[in-house]
């Protein structure tokens, strides 16, 4: 008996197996045996009749290479398709032999004695074909050394190197070499053990290299929560924190220009650069809480420092503290050269006479102005702060012209009526002057159009106030007789250019008509201007009117 032994018995072989009784079966002992009369020791019996003696076949699970059985000393190695491992030659009760058809793979007359490497040498047996223990660490017919670590002759040891390769697998090689490196596997070694001091080594600079990063990603951590909190803390003063704000009504004075265009928060802004307000917000908040902050307009304002912005909303709703210069539809130019000598404080006719000095480039006049003004002063509020001189002032009144001419089309619209963009701005002037309800713009507008197309004479009272330079109602029969240019009683068509400065209503019922045809109309009193057609109406009307006139300066009106 060697080292692996016979092992235990078998269990007998199951009756139900397709194999059992076959012809060529060769169940007894002396027939697994080498030595004990069985056909060809060192060999398996052939239980199946296949005339060959069976050996391990790999056939699809250790590969095609047949691995070959070997009788080592006393004892057969490598197992065979039904090689349960525990020997060779037991039999069951019955006789048969003891042979595992299911093959287990278990061998625990080999492996039992190999302390700590059961898994390792199962694994070895199955994985690698051919590699199987040679007892006395001689390499087998496959070529590979044995893995268990042992002596020649089963015993302990190393195993010695290959004779023909020279390799020396080491105290390190195989699967226990791989897991060697384990915290569990440091038992056993010294201090100055090289692997042990290695190992330690290892750990320093691991731990080292652990700490590092765990460094690195707090400082990481501590930036991101820095930059949260910046950005957080931003967020919730923009939008839930109460706005930073002076207190009171501030003190001295400064001017702040609020652009054309310019919305609530953009005023805000310029006041907070002027440093009339602590915060444009500020501001925002306190026109939001008063209601008549949409009427405060683009201009210039006197402001005080270090305000509320409460105290800034209220005084800019203030017209005391608007430098603007408000101009009204319907002013003539002359009336608009003295609104601005008086807001500069310049002598008076200063503005006009820079406006007949000034070429018309300087002033942005187009070419068809001929370099008049007149028409050309828009109606709005404009800015006029210290500094300010009459041609800046007369230059943004042009521009604005301009701008709502381009705002229009003026041109393109003009051509579809068949008018030039002077024209329109002539008819513009007239119903600028002579309407006073808006929806008599319109149809002031449409008589125009039809006398002009009758080629009747306009007769406009207002082109003979503009003549000679005054506004009146009262219009005599020898006042119809005033030689000018823009007397419409005497000369048919329109005047050479307009008679004031029409606004954004007055340019477009010039260019859009309303549809009717009314030849007359006459202004009875405020709120009563009636429109016809007929001649002899209209002459009652104008009976009506004159009747409300004398009426009117009975009682000293």
């Amino acid at each position: 008996m060697t080292d692996y032994g016979r092992g235990q018995s078998l269990p007998s072989w199951h009756p139900d197996d397709p194999l059992f009784g076959d012809q060529g079966w060769d169940g007894g002992r002396d027939a697994a045996h080498p030595g004990d009369g069985g056909p060809q020791a060192g060999q398996y019996a052939d239980p199946y009749s296949t005339g060959q003696h069976q050996v391990p076949h790999q056939q699809g699970y250790y590969g095609q290479q047949p691995q070959q059985g070997h009788y080592g000393q006393g004892g057969y190695e490598g197992g065979g398709p039904y090689d349960t491992g525990q020997g060779v030659g037991a039999t069951d009760p019955r006789g048969m032999p003891a042979v595992d058809p299911y093959n287990t793979g278990q061998q625990p007359g080999y492996y039992a004695a190999q302390q700590g490497y059961p898994q390792q040498h199962q694994q070895q047996a199955q994985g690698y074909p051919g590699q199987y223990a040679q007892p006395g660490g001689q390499a087998g017919p496959d070529g590979y050394l044995p893995p268990h670590p042992g002596g020649p002759g089963g015993g302990p040891g190393r195993p010695e190197a290959d004779p023909e390769t020279g390799w020396d697998p080491g105290p390190d090689q195989g699967e226990h070499a791989f897991f060697a490196d384990s915290d569990d596997d440091d038992e056993g070694y010294d201090d100055d053990h090289p692997k042990r001091s290695g190992r330690r080594n290892r750990d320093g600079d691991g731990k080292r290299r652990r700490g590092c990063a765990c460094l690195a990603v707090s400082v990481v951590l501590m930036g991101g929560l820095g930059t949260a909190a910046y950005y957080g803390y931003g967020f919730y003063q923009t939008y839930f924190a109460p706005a930073p704000d002076y207190s009171g009504k501030g003190s001295g004075q400064v001017q702040v220009k609020i652009p054309d265009g310019a919305s609530i928060a953009d005023m805000g802004d310029e006041l907070q650069k002027a440093g009339v307000v602590k915060s444009a917000r500020a501001f925002v908040e306190a026109s939001q809480a008063e209601k008549k902050s949409s009427g405060i307009q683009p201009g210039t304002y006197s402001m005080r420092k270090k305000m509320s912005g409460a105290a800034a909303v209220k005084l800019m709703l203030d017209p005391a503290s608007q430098n603007g210069l408000i101009i009204s539809e319907g002013l003539r130019a002359k009336a608009i050269y003295a609104l601005v000598d008086e807001k500069l404080g310049e002598p008076k006719g200063t503005t006009e006479k820079v406006a007949k000095k000034a070429r018309p480039s300087q002033l942005g006049l187009p070419r068809f102005a001929k370099g008049n003004p007149e028409g050309f002063l828009f109606p709005s509020r404009y800015s006029v702060g210290e500094g300010s001189a009459p041609e800046d002032v007369l230059r943004d009144m042009v521009g604005r012209a301009k701008a709502e001419h381009t705002k229009v089309d003026l041109a393109g619209q003009a051509r579809k009526v068949g008018k030039t963009p002077e024209e329109i701005l002539t008819i513009a002037s007239l119903i600028q002057a002579e309407a006073q309800q808006d929806d008599e713009f319109g149809k002031v507008s449409r008589v125009i159009y039809n006398r002009l197309d009758k080629d009747m004479r306009l007769g406009f009272d207002s082109t003979i106030n503009y003549a000679k330079g005054r506004s009146s109602l009262d219009t005599s029969v020898e006042d119809t007789k005033f030689k000018s240019p823009y007397n419409t009683y005497l000369n048919p068509g329109l005047p050479p250019a307009p008679i004031d400065n029409p606004g954004h209503q007055a340019i477009e019922a010039a260019l859009k008509p309303t549809k009717g045809n009314w030849l007359y109309f006459v202004t009875v009193k405020p709120g009563d201007t009636r429109f016809t057609a007929s001649k002899a109406e209209h002459d009652r009307n104008v009976q009506d009117f004159n009747k409300e006139q004398r009426k009117n300066k009975e009682n000293g009106g």
